[in-house]
């Protein structure tokens, strides 16, 4: 029940002092994230490595700087667990239209936790459950056109609307030969889809944002072609001429399933509204546990 009255005033400045730091975090974090494309086209691979190591420390400077902050501020440890419980109502409240709620319910526990006793551990001092639905968030009013885009093929101009997907990246490095490689995705798109008809629904969809990982970037995205859908990654990497090429074209789940499994390397991938991606790529591996 939201209260009827405040316990203590600064009930309202707490809970946005605590999602400035998420947002603070968040945007340290993003900026590291979108320079990934400029690293790999340089083939910058230490910068690369360093950024990723940079990137798991920013979390856990973000929520020492809040707890401090709340602690130099506002006394928190201090603090009645009633005013908490208004504290959290009130975080909820800020996190309507909020990008990346998921993500921000997460910091509001790294931070509480380091100050609330363990005893307080539930539901009506941090978010034990989701508070914020993700489901129909999108970032279309960003100004990036949404999380993924769609193209409309057909058979006799698919092989140029893929060549099309693959240069809509907008990499600023040469490709050594990309017509020989969208011959090469070409021909083993063709050995996926065979002889079946193409529905009026086919289409090809693409994430917005390249994944990148060690010294690779991938598009990733489905062909979807009547009830059916065919997920596929295309890793790019360079040659020792340091030009671009395609290294192969992974269809299927497996495939995918395969690729996202390595626990120790992580992809950077820019993502406005990450719940959006995620939906997505369940859609790809619908068998991969969620977490």
């Amino acid at each position: 029940m939201f209260p009827q009255q405040l316990t203590d005033p600064r009930v309202f400045e707490i809970a946005r002092a605590l999602l400035d730091g998420f947002d603070r975090h968040y945007k340290i974090f993003s900026e590291t994230t979108a320079q990934a494309k400029k690293r790999f086209e340089q083939a910058d691979w230490h910068g690369q490595q360093t950024a990723q190591r940079a990137r798991i420390e920013f979390y856990d400077l973000r929520v020492d700087e809040s707890v401090e902050r709340l602690e130099q501020d506002y006394g928190a440890s201090t603090l009645p667990m009633e005013v908490w419980h208004q504290i959290k109502l009130f975080y909820i409240g800020l996190l309507t239209g909020h990008k990346q709620p998921e993500l921000a319910e997460t910091f509001f526990n790294s931070v509480t936790i380091k100050i609330l006793h363990r005893k307080y551990y539930r539901n009506d001092f941090i978010f034990v459950r989701p508070a914020v639905s993700t489901e129909y968030i999108d970032d279309e009013d960003e100004g990036t056109g949404g999380t993924f885009r769609a193209y409309y093929p057909t058979r006799e101009n698919l092989r140029q609307m893929l060549k099309t997907i693959v240069e809509s990246y907008e990499l600023n490095l040469a490709f050594d030969d990309l017509d020989r490689d969208i011959g090469f995705v070409y021909e083993a798109l063709l050995e996926q889809v065979g002889s079946v008809r193409l529905r009026t629904n086919f289409q090809i969809q693409v994430l917005n944002s390249l994944f990148f990982r060690n010294k690779g970037a991938y598009i990733v995205g489905k062909v979807v072609n009547g009830f059916r859908s065919l997920p596929f990654a295309i890793p790019i990497l360079h040659n020792s001429k340091s030009r671009l090429y395609i290294d192969a074209a992974l269809f299927g789940e497996d495939d995918l399933l395969a690729l996202f499994s390595f626990a120790r390397a992580y992809f950077m991938v820019y993502m406005p509204v990450p719940s959006a991606y995620v939906q997505f790529l369940r859609t790809l591996m619908p068998r991969k546990p969620r977490g």
